[in-house]
């Protein structure tokens, strides 16, 4: 029983880790749009320039969803079926934790070393960001699709573009809607 009380905040962190790591993804679509008609794209420059991100960042983006769509078989086009914008949105979670247990014991109740008990409190901040993918009808000027992705950031430059990567390819992961994963 020791053990496993030992082992227990280990496996939560493991378990925590590994959940700020995915991307949580939705997507909403027309469903009265034919999305085998679609064959070329083209990015929306008005769209995209009101995205509030630094270039370098919209270019990962953009680069990951030319790569993503030239995958799935789409050519870019300057007269495109589909026009493709984005937009983001971010949110710093500031998480507070408080560790009164102590060295002697977990739980509550009467502690015979309560004087040597201590008060553990540590802070940790997070950024959630959410991508949103749309791909407007070129010639209806509507949207047809939309795909957003939500996750955690990160600053550190080398694992900056592979999670840019990662965001685009669980979005894009659903288009066309209906297709088999």
């Amino acid at each position: 029983m020791k053990k496993l009380l030992k082992t227990l905040p280990f496996l939560a962190l493991l378990i925590f880790i590994s959940s700020c790591s995915s991307v949580k993804v939705a997507t909403d679509y027309d469903r009265n749009a034919n999305f085998n008609e679609y064959k070329t794209f083209a990015f929306y420059k008005t769209g995209i320039d009101k995205a509030e991100i630094n270039d370098l960042d919209k270019r990962r983006i953009l680069r990951a969803i030319e790569a993503e769509l030239l995958a799935k078989g789409f050519t870019k086009s300057e007269n495109p079926d589909l026009l493709v914008s984005l937009f983001t949105k971010s949110r710093e979670k500031i998480n507070i934790y408080n560790d009164n247990f102590g060295p002697y014991g977990y739980g509550w109740g009467w502690h015979p070393w309560y004087w040597n008990r201590y008060n553990s409190t540590s802070v940790s901040r997070s950024t959630e960001g959410a991508l949103y993918v749309d791909l407007i009808d070129a010639n209806k000027k509507e949207l047809v699709w939309q795909g957003v992705g939500t996750g955690y950031l990160t600053q550190d430059m080398e694992k900056k573009e592979l999670r840019i990567k990662e965001f685009v390819a669980k979005i894009m992961e659903k288009y066309p809607p209906g297709a088999t994963q």
